[in-house]
């Protein structure tokens, strides 16, 4: 069967709730560098993390509405909270492949742990919605699961203040409850949280293993796209990356310039309410 080039050299469209996503992006440009990736975060909105159920799936529909007129060929729900509202729901909808991060941090947390006790830490819809801990028990039926909300993580790390005194003050009260559970795994449930990756690591100790689903997530994709024969072959000219928001282009172009490896020199607001 001959591969349809088109579809091959078709981007793939990564969205979340703002710039935290961009870690799950940060990880699909060094995985495979041949992608090219059309990236969404709905700034205006956010955060996802307090809103309803109904609401999220809404914001759902209409960022992969947006993304379709991209002729994007996969899509990667780039954010713990919409992963565990939304995309069951809006699976059945599509004819292209679709993945989230909360199942690929599950499955490597439940294959990893040596005393099966793991601890997930994310927004508040997040760790409610329990997804993290009903995949989990999937992959190892055993496992205890204990959920910490960590609100605070997501507004200091887009403060820039991933080293600051305030954040370690501020994880090691979170933190806290977790360390008296025995766990021996740690799932980072919100894709702001591998820029803290070092900061956790220190307050939970070298005997905690750190899982960051923004590496599995790209990890998965790559394996999906293998398997449905859709990969960038990586012959021709490379196509740049691109780069959306609902609102604040500035302020999220200068982050995603802190963390990427790449120089993003563009980034175009659009009305997503109209799609």
């Amino acid at each position: 069967m001959s591969k349809d080039i088109n579809k091959c050299k078709a981007p793939i469209g990564v969205f979340d709730s703002g710039v935290g996503g961009l870690t799950v992006a940060r990880e699909i440009m060094r995985q495979m560098p041949d992608e090219q990736i059309v990236y969404f975060g709905d700034t205006a909105r956010v955060p996802y993390g307090s809103k309803s159920k109904s609401t999220i799936i809404r914001y759902t529909r209409q960022i992969i509405n947006f993304l379709k007129t991209k002729k994007v060929k996969a899509i990667v729900v780039a954010c713990n909270t919409a992963s565990a509202y939304a995309l069951e729901e809006v699976k059945a909808e599509l004819d292209i492949p679709i993945i989230g991060v909360v199942k690929p941090g599950a499955e490597v947390a439940a294959s990893i742990t040596k005393n099966g006790k793991i601890g997930v830490i994310g927004t508040v819809a997040t760790i409610e919605s329990k997804l993290y801990s009903k995949y989990i028990k999937e992959y190892n039926e055993d496992a205890l699961v204990f959920g910490t909300p960590c609100p605070l993580f997501v507004p200091l790390v887009e403060e820039g203040w991933v080293n600051d005194a305030v954040t370690f003050e501020v994880a090691n009260r979170y933190l806290a409850p977790l360390q008296d559970t025995g766990i021996d795994t740690l799932i980072l449930g919100c894709t702001h949280y591998p820029l803290l990756k070092n900061l956790i690591g220190e307050v939970m100790g070298e005997e905690v293993t750190l899982v960051n689903p923004a590496y599995e997530t790209a990890a998965k994709l790559k394996e999906l796209l293998k398997e449905k024969g859709i990969e960038n072959p990586g012959t021709g000219k490379k196509t740049p990356h691109e780069f959306y928001v609902s609102d604040a282009a500035e302020r999220f172009m200068s982050f995603a310039n802190s963390i990427l490896p790449y120089d993003v020199d563009t980034t175009r607001t659009v009305s997503i309410e109209e799609y």
